[in-house]
């Protein structure tokens, strides 16, 4: 039987083929796995023509492959008049594929039945194509999201707009430390707010390739298609805004874009390194769009955070059979506490050690951990660090004098830098505690035992301790 008497006796739209099937295969494998595996994939046609089963990260690919794609092909089969297959690949290894919209038309036109159509969100130019997510990174979703006191505000904010739920608040503004998350959120919320809406046009970009594209478009007279790429969106994320400062063509035209999506109501996301007001280098109407949604911080990572960070990042190296198992803590610790920067440069020390320790990794001691590492932790071998720099350190830091610390002062104001100074000479010095406790004004061993562990209790539950022992760290680290 010919193309078209099959297309008379089945579905050719792959959306009406996909719903069906998707169906029945839930029924026969079961709730859990379907929603895991199966709901957040979609239909898409490759540059060659064949259907795809697109999944949002390369481990659901592999579920699919092993425990799913042969039933479900079954099932397809039986439903597309076509008798077309399906592949399943991951979003990494698909850029810009065609919806199943654009993939009915083009099927139908294949068999003969109909005139072929453009694919409603095929690119008009190379400016144009370079803008539809661009950059974004699989890895990089709320699973892998590790949630602390530092970015939990900004963490429900994210969820919350890529849920597309109704809001007052656009644009979204997450400013923050550089290598403290906020592309991760960026990345995060495109991934979800296209898995929950597949037909939405969702589009990422950082504020470097949003200048590039654009002088790249004015130099090709493209810049029609440039902004018809930008302003039918329907969720813009614009990471790293920062670096349209100083270049006024760039701001025009980003301020254009934003208030056209503004009035549109469609969604803004953006990211900098301050808060609006404070891109002194960004002109002011422009700063003032920025700011007039809603701005959320993303704080430094506190020392538990960081930990849990390095623990999620193992996991994931243990789920890929990189490593096999955890590493120990007091490994991590030294990780986290010889990495005393961003989350970022903490991710790099973990990679290496992944890939230098392998398998071997869940028995490795302090001492081997570190030899592996050799110059990837900052400043190569550790510079030694002494009670009296710790001591003039925090004094300088907290507008004191050294020799409060020493003093049998008792004052909140004093007591609780001496605390994060005995802290810190734990952390950063072989001294014991008798020894330490001899340094701080002949003080007994049981309190700087006392001190050490308090600033232990209240680094999770306070910020600003938390934000005084990173900046304090910092320095010592030079």
């Amino acid at each position: 039987m010919g193309a078209t008497g099959l297309a008379t006796t089945g579905m050719t739209d792959p959306d009406r083929i996909w719903n069906e099937a998707s169906v029945r295969l839930r029924s026969e494998i079961g709730e859990g796995p379907f929603s895991s595996y199966i709901a957040p994939s979609a239909v898409r046609m490759d540059g060659s023509g064949n259907l795809i089963l697109v999944t949002p990260t390369g481990y659901a690919r592999d579920w699919v492959r092993k425990n799913a794609l042969r039933r479900l092909n079954e099932l397809w089969l039986g439903l597309d008049g076509l008798s077309r297959r399906l592949d399943v690949r991951c979003r990494a290894e698909v850029s810009s594929a065609p919806p199943a919209s654009a993939i009915a038309h083009q099927a139908l036109a294949s068999a003969g039945l109909e005139t072929p159509v453009s694919p409603t969100v095929a690119p008009v130019t190379d400016g144009a194509r370079a803008v539809r997510a661009a950059g974004l990174q699989e890895r990089l979703t709320f699973d892998s999201f590790v949630e602390g006191q530092g970015n939990a505000f900004a963490l429900a904010i994210a969820r919350q707009t890529a849920s597309w739920a109704d809001g007052h608040f656009n644009p979204i503004f997450f400013c923050g430390p550089y290598g403290y998350g906020k592309t991760h959120l960026l990345n995060a919320i495109a991934w979800e707010a296209q898995r929950l809406r597949p037909d939405a046009r969702v589009v990422y970009l950082t504020a470097e390739r949003f200048l590039s594209t654009f002088v790249k478009a004015m130099q090709d007279r493209s810049t029609a298609a440039f902004k018809d790429s930008l302003r039918s969106a329907d969720m813009l994320l614009l990471d790293d805004v920062q670096f349209v400062g100083g270049k006024a063509s760039t701001q025009e035209e980003l301020l254009s874009t934003l208030t056209a999506l503004i009035e549109d109501g469609k969604r803004i996301v953006l990211s900098a390194d301050r808060p609006p007001m404070a891109l002194t280098e960004v002109e002011p109407r422009l700063r003032s769009h920025l700011a007039a949604g809603l701005t959320c911080p993303v704080e430094p990572a506190d020392r538990s955070l960081k930990i849990a960070v390095a623990q999620n990042r193992i996991a994931a190296f243990a789920r890929l059979g990189v490593v096999d198992g955890e590493a120990r803590r007091e490994v991590l610790e030294q990780l986290v506490d010889r990495t005393p920067g961003s989350v970022r440069e903490l991710e790099g020390a973990v990679n290496t050690l992944a890939a230098a320790a392998g398998p071997r990794l869940t028995s490795l001691g302090v001492d081997e951990a570190l030899t592996l590492l050799g110059s990837a932790l900052r400043g190569g071998p550790e510079r030694r660090i002494t009670v009296d720099e710790i001591q003039k350190t925090v004094a300088e830091h907290f507008n004191m004098k050294q020799a409060d610390l020493l003093s049998e002062r008792r004052t909140r104001a004093v007591a609780r830098p001496r605390q994060i100074a005995m802290w810190l000479c734990k952390q950063h010095t072989t001294r014991s505690y008798p020894d330490i406790g001899r340094r701080f004004g002949g003080r007994d061993h049981t309190t700087v035992l006392h001190g050490v562990r308090k600033i232990e209790e209240l680094m999770p539950l306070d910020d600003q301790i938390a934000r005084d022992v990173e900046a304090l760290t910092r320095k010592l680290r030079g």
